[in-house]
């Protein structure tokens, strides 16, 4: 079985918000997977341990570009949060994703060939960064994007530099406008409950049914508890059914919401920095350690 060391538990803790304690039991009993690790925290605490999970790993900034029906978001990346305030990484972030929007590259990689002068730097994407990365002595780069020019209209929402948003819809500027800024604060998973990725529902359901099997009820019972907290997943993931976050009411969903202003959403794009990347914890206790046993050894 391998070691589990201090920083792996304060990565799973960072993750889940759990007891260091729990976090290193749930380690030692997944054998280190920090997946697994995850999974049976959340069986044993409940939501809790899920909720942190999308937390941001990595730095970097979030910019659009929009000219009526057509539009695109970008994710650019950096190595620390400094970077993100520089104003010639701004200013790259920004004119990447107004030539997304204007040209529409089929990937990452035709990003790099789009015409820019920038700083000195150019006549492409790819030349201009690869010359902020020596004039500011940190590697970026260009992580996702998503373009829009299907004719919908579209409304879009930054929360900052690190939360971006794009609806497309067709109704009322403003509930659309709205529906950016819930997308942006309760980050749901897909437009609709039949829209949620395969591979959550199942994660969830393999969780729920660990939860439920420790109740020790008869297995139709179990089933039944399984199929609840499923769907009860799906709600809280599914922007339709979510309630929307300016409710008078507390209990007015985003679908009963965008229906009174006769506004359709056709579809949404989230983005938030660093979400999914793995980013090194440094063990600073282990790394002062082992500089110690070092200078010993000299």
């Amino acid at each position: 079985m391998p070691a589990i060391t201090a920083s792996m538990v304060a990565e799973l803790r960072a993750k889940t918000d759990a007891p260091m304690m729990e976090c290193k039991k749930a380690l030692t009993e997944a054998d280190g997977d920090a997946v697994r690790a995850e999974e049976i925290l959340r069986v044993k605490l409940g939501n809790k341990a899920g909720k942190a999970a999308a937390r941001v790993t990595a730095e970097g900034v979030i910019a659009a570009a929009m000219n009526g029906n057509v539009g695109a978001v970008v994710e650019v990346n950096c190595e620390t949060d400094f970077v993100t305030k520089n104003d010639s990484f701004l200013a790259f972030a920004k004119a990447v994703a107004q030539l997304i929007a204007e040209h529409g590259p089929a990937d990452v990689a035709a990003v790099g060939t789009l015409a820019l002068s920038q700083d000195g730097f150019g006549p492409t994407v790819e030349d201009v960064r690869k010359g902020l990365i020596g004039k500011i002595g940190e590697n970026m780069s260009i992580r996702r994007f998503k373009r829009y020019a299907g004719g919908g209209q579209l409304a879009h929402y930054l929360h900052g530099t690190r939360i971006g948003v794009v609806v497309e819809f067709e109704g009322s500027d403003v509930a659309a406008k709205d529906a950016a800024m819930h997308i942006a604060a309760m980050k749901p998973a897909a437009l609709s409950s039949a829209e949620v990725p395969a591979e959550l529902v199942e994660k969830e359901r393999k969780i729920a049914a660990e939860k439920a099997a420790e109740s020790g009820k008869p297995a139709e019972i179990v089933a039944k508890m399984v199929e609840g907290s499923v769907q009860k997943f799906l709600k809280e993931v599914s922007l339709l059914d979510q309630v929307f976050v300016k409710a008078a009411d507390g209990k007015q969903t985003v679908g009963q919401y965008l229906k009174s202003t006769n506004t359709t959403a056709k579809g949404f794009t989230l983005y938030v920095v660093g979400e999914g990347i793995e980013k090194k914890v440094d063990d600073f206790a282990a790394e002062v350690a082992a500089q110690v046993a070092a200078a010993k050894g000299q």
